[in-house]
C-alpha cells in the first residue's frame, strides 16, 4: 500500500502541495487530477523520492520512499524523457540497469514487451527514427520494464491513436490485476472514469474533492436526462430547475438541478407520442471537475 499522509511542500513562500493525504491499495488504479499548476507533478516527485516534503510522510508498504524501494517504482512522465540518439535496446538497458536489473533480465523482458506492443522490429532502431506514438510506447516500456509495484502514469495516452490507447489500457488493467498500485493522471476524463474507483482532485495544492467515484457522482445533485424524440424545447426550458438543454445529433441532453425536477420534465415530454428514450444519468466526471475547480481539464 502507498500511504501519503499530510504532505506539504513549499517553493520559497509558495505552497505547491498543502496537507495532502491519500492511499493507494495493491491492485488499485487511483486517479490524481488537477489543472496545470495544481500540484500533481510536485506530488509525483515527492512520491518517487526526487523531492522531500516539508512536512508529512510517504510510505510504500510501510517503508519510507528512498533508494531501497525506488527499484519497485515506475514513472511514465508527461514530457518525453528518452535519449533520442540511443537505440531502443540501449535506452532500455540504461533504464533497466538503473533499476537493478541484469542485462539478461532486461533483454528478455524487452523482447516480451516489444512483442506485446507490436514493435519487435524496432529493438535496434534509434529513438529519433520512431514516430511520436512509438516513442510513447518505448517510454511506457521503460516505465514498466522492472514490473513495478507502484506505477505513476502522467498522461500515458499522449500521442497515441485509439488502437494503441486500447493496448495501453489492457496492459494497465493487467498490471493492476497482478497487484500493482497505479496512480493515473489524464486530461481525458472518460479514461479516468473507466479506470479509477477512487480519486483526488487538486486545486492550488489542496484536495478539493476525493473519494469513491461512484459515491461522488451519487452525491452530486445535478443530473442529466437523455431524451430521444420530438420535444417542446421552449416549454421544457420554463420548468423550474432545468439548467440547460443541449441538442446532440440523435438526442437531447437536459441538465437539471436535482432529481426532484425529473418528474416535471417527464410530465412535459410524455405529451409527445414520439419519445423513444427517457433516461436519467449521473453527471460526467468532467462536469463535476468543472464545478469543483472552476475550469475545464482540457
Amino acid at each position: 500500500m502507498l500511504k501519503v499522509e499530510n504532505i506539504t511542500k513549499y517553493y520559497d513562500n509558495f505552497c505547491a502541495v498543502d496537507n495532502l493525504s491519500f492511499t493507494v491499495k495493491s491492485g488499485e488504479i487511483f486517479g490524481l487530477l488537477g489543472v496545470n499548476g495544481a500540484g500533481k507533478t510536485t506530488t509525483f516527485r515527492m512520491i518517487i523520492g526526487l523531492l522531500k516534503p516539508d512536512s508529512g510522510i510517504i510510505t510504500l508498504n510501510g517503508k519510507p520512499i528512498d533508494y531501497t524501494v525506488t527499484d519497485k517504482i515506475g514513472f511514465l512522465t508527461e514530457e518525453r524523457s528518452l535519449l533520442t540518439k540511443l537505440t531502443v535496446s540501449e535506452q532500455c538497458q540504461y533504464y533497466g540497469i538503473l533499476k537493478g536489473m541484469t542485462k539478461i533480465e532486461i533483454d528478455k523482458r524487452l523482447d516480451e514487451l516489444l512483442e506485446k506492443f507490436k514493435i519487435k522490429d524496432y529493438k535496434h532502431k534509434k529513438i529519433k527514427e520512431l514516430s511520436k506514438g512509438n516513442q510513447q510506447k518505448i517510454q511506457f516500456i521503460t516505465a514498466i520494464l522492472n514490473k513495478p509495484k507502484l506505477l505513476i502514469c502522467d498522461e500515458p495516452f499522449s500521442g497515441l491513436d485509439p488502437f494503441n490507447v486500447e493496448m495501453f489500457k489492457k496492459e494497465l488493467a493487467q498490471m493492476a490485476k497482478e497487484g500493482s498500485m497505479i496512480i493515473f493522471s489524464s486530461h481525458r476524463m472518460e479514461h479516468v472514469e473507466l479506470f479509477c474507483e477512487n480519486l483526488v482532485v487538486l486545486k492550488d495544492g489542496k484536495n478539493v474533492l476525493s473519494g469513491n467515484l461512484t459515491e461522488i457522482k451519487k452525491q452530486y445533485r445535478k443530473k442529466n436526462i437523455l431524451i430521444k424524440g420530438k420535444i417542446d424545447i421552449d416549454k421544457i426550458k420554463q420548468i423550474d430547475g432545468v439548467i440547460d438543454i443541449i441538442k446532440h445529433p440523435t438526442e437531447y441532453e437536459i441538465k437539471i438541478q436535482d432529481l426532484s425536477v425529473k418528474d416535471s420534465v417527464f410530465k412535459e415530454v410524455s405529451k409527445s407520442s414520439d419519445i423513444t428514450k427517457f433516461a436519467v444519468e449521473e453527471p460526467t466526471l468532467n462536469e463535476i471537475f468543472i464545478a469543483k475547480v472552476g475550469e475545464n481539464y482540457e
